[in-house]
């Protein structure tokens, strides 16, 4: 075989090269820094020519009724079916305009045209990817797997098969303990190529339902150790989803996209002249550490970030009374609570959940219907939003938009639910709306986007707190059923946005379900767990910077009159990896208390900068117990044009000591702190080292060039 170059551009300091194979006429992608060109030995750009490995195919594909490839392939990956074997070059189109690049390339099988489109945008650090499927011809076809991106030639930087030089990255998740980083070589995973190349070597993770950051979260990255080289992708989707890391032979490929028909019950029928579009994904390189990669694939989620209300640019606090009335808010509750908060500059005032609850019923399995409960709110949610403004904060409400519970009336409305197998899908108290109607989407502008209009609340919180599972019934497949409804939810978010523009929306998923690019661009910011206020949240908190931008990650600080002062700057000083979620009894804080949390918000305003653009690094072992943890950790986050250093450090059980990490390059001096009494911040030539951190302790230190 020979392959050559058939094109490539560049982008940040990274080259990507279209291989294209003269005997098969398919086309793949290399991609690598661009400082790292000459060390690229397979492969060989020497002359743009080679003969060995084949490319990686562009897009994986598969439809109903193809051949599978052999090697113990069938129920592990559908890759390399014969529809991707048949997809052929036909031509490449490129725009080049003042705004980047976008190249849409097109395959043709026998049965489908394949357009891969390719988009860089100007100052982005990676690339933009998708898949656009056609079926050509007089028969209509039925999709069962597709990506929305594929990178092979993993390593390009070694001539052989890469013995103990590859690792994989992830991220896994569960409630309450989001994103916690997993690396493992490959060998671990049984990834090495077998003795004659013949048996397929796949690991297919990912996640089946309706909450995309259940088990992982939608991120990959495979590392080159020996070149000191990270290829990394995410993947914009909030239902069922798979990434894929793949071999048969020397070189490792990755790829993912929608879940596909063995993973997670997903087909699509295509009518002629009917087009697919995939989910989006973005990918980079980068030579560095998983810090490095994890800073520039959250700088993919700066545009969407961007788009929210100006407000939003100085990460305005938040005070959200969950965790003071739990479920029990009143008119007189929400008036006393506020008044608490005057003086310090929290423009975001929350109702949370139970303010519709019935006389006697329970408030947690009564949503859905939306009445503002009347012996809670006797004079209307009106006068609370109202009460809110009057004190200078801007009013929030919760809902959980997308369930119903038990007791409320559209538990029976069958025709408004979502079925599988003919049945109301039931989880405990719980059934869900099917968001493909357009009678529920008419219900929600009723009785959800109107209600806030109505009332003048500029703040919503949209919670989701459990899955539908793996699909629903009303299309071609269960997992069909469930990505319709997934852009039906999407559908909503954007209606909020259209009818009310300038609201605010935060995305709660049981706390941090739905951290994914799809609806963290569709919201101003997200709650990054439902960790309230536990000894793990600087764990989740630091875990969660390298996977969402911390702009968008609401930390709860949850205060109490019991805090001694070390509990009280521990939680506080969590909040300084993301941006400040306040709740407890305000009013109960004694007047040294107040202070330290005076001190605290004026530090995070100074703070606000960096974190709205930078790149964070942690230091410290990893946390092996996070619900008892023992050890460290020390986030320092680094603005790109302006602001301060910011270190974040906890201290955990276990031995004492000074805690110390290198100094960036530069001269510099502490410029404000939140720390305890005899704790103390030392810039040594070669390090910081803290000094006087005791168990479960936190402190804060601004850092401004001497």
């Amino acid at each position: 075989m020979a392959t050559r170059i058939h094109s490539q551009f560049a982008f940040a300091d990274n080259e990507l090269l279209y291989l294209i194979d003269e005997d098969s006429g398919r086309l793949g992608l290399l991609l690598f820094p661009r400082a790292l060109r000459d060390a690229v030995v397979r492969p060989s750009l020497a002359g743009g020519v080679t003969s060995q490995p084949p490319v990686d195919p562009l897009v994986q594909v598969s439809c109903a009724g193809d051949v599978a490839l052999d090697g113990f392939s069938q129920g592990l990956t559908m890759r390399m079916s014969s529809t991707t074997l048949s997809l052929r070059f036909v031509r490449q189109d490129r725009q080049d305009h003042p705004g980047g690049v976008r190249v849409r390339t097109l395959l043709r099988g026998s049965n489908l045209e394949v357009a891969h489109i390719l988009e860089w945008r100007a100052g982005e650090p990676g690339i933009r990817m998708g898949t656009e499927l056609t079926p050509i011809g007089a028969r209509e076809i039925t999709l069962q797997m597709v990506t929305s991106f594929n990178l092979g030639h993993l390593t390009p930087f070694c001539a052989d098969d890469a013995p103990e030089r590859l690792r994989v990255h992830r991220f896994r998740s569960a409630w309450s303990e989001e994103g916690r980083h997993e690396a493992l070589d490959i060998e671990a995973l049984k990834l090495e190529r077998s003795w004659s190349g013949h048996g397929v070597r796949c690991e297919r993770f990912g996640q089946v339902g309706s909450l995309p950051v259940r088990h992982w979260f939608p991120t990959l990255a495979i590392e080159d150790t020996a070149a000191g080289v990270l290829w990394g992708a995410q993947l914009a989707w909030s239902g069922s989803w798979q990434m894929e890391v793949y071999r048969r032979n020397d070189t490792l490929s990755i790829g993912g996209g929608l879940a596909d028909r063995e993973f997670g019950h997903w087909m699509k029928r295509l009518k002629p002249g009917e087009t697919f579009t995939t989910p989006e994904a973005t990918l980079t390189c980068v030579q560095g550490d998983i810090d490095d990669l994890a800073a520039r694939l959250t700088a993919m989620q700066t545009a969407a970030a961007d788009s929210h209300p100006e407000a939003e640019r100085e990460l305005p606090i938040t005070f959200n009374e969950y965790c003071t009335t739990w479920g029990k808010p009143t008119q007189a509750t929400v008036e006393r609570i506020a008044s608490s908060l005057r003086g310090l500059g929290i423009r975001y005032f929350v109702i949370d959940a139970g303010w519709y609850a019935p006389p006697g019923g329970a408030w947690h399995n009564a949503h859905g219907d939306w009445v503002p409960a009347q012996h809670l709110f006797p004079q209307g949610l009106e006068a609370a939003a109202r009460a809110i403004r009057e004190r200078g904060m801007v009013p929030g409400l919760w809902f959980e938009a997308e369930t119903v519970g038990s007791e409320s009336r559209l538990w029976n409305r069958a025709d408004l639910l979502l079925h599988r197998d003919g049945a109301p899908i039931t989880s405990g108290p719980r059934r869900f709306l099917d968001l493909r109607r357009e009678e529920v989407q008419d219900y929600l502008d009723e009785k959800i986007i109107a209600l806030l209009a109505r009332c003048g609340f500029g703040y919503v919180k949209i919670d989701y707190n459990e899955t539908l599972g793996l699909g629903a019934d009303g299309a071609e497949s269960l997992g069909e059923g469930l990505r319709l409804n997934a852009l039906g939810t999407q559908r909503f978010f954007r209606r909020l946005r259209e009818r009310i523009p300038d609201l605010i929306i935060e995305n709660c998923s049981s706390g941090g379900h739905r951290l994914e690019p799809a609806m963290l661009g569709l919201s101003a910011m997200s709650s990054f767990s439902d960790a309230h206020e536990t000894l793990e949240i600087p764990i989740v908190a630091a875990d969660v910077q390298r996977l969402i931008l911390p702009r968008q990650s609401q930390v709860w600080a949850v205060l109490r009159a019991k805090d001694a002062p070390r509990r009280l700057i521990y939680s506080l000083a969590a909040t300084f990896l993301g941006r400040v979620g306040l709740s407890g009894e305000i009013w109960e804080l004694s007047d040294a208390q107040m202070a330290t949390l005076k001190s605290s918000l004026d530090l995070y305003r100074r703070a606000v900068p960096t974190l709205r653009a930078g790149s964070s690094r942690r230091y410290g072992k990893p946390v092996r117990s996070i619900r008892h943890p023992q050890g460290w950790q020390a986030v320092l986050r680094r603005p790109d044009v302006e602001g301060p250093l910011l270190l974040v450090v906890h201290r955990f059980a276990g031995e004492g000591g000074e805690i110390s990490m290198p100094i960036p390059a530069g001269r510099w001096r502490v410029g404000g702190s939140l720390a305890e009494n005899g704790v103390r911040l030392d810039l040594g030539s070669r390090d910081f080292i803290v000094h006087g951190l005791e168990n479960f302790a936190g402190a804060v230190f601004l850092l401004e060039a001497a």
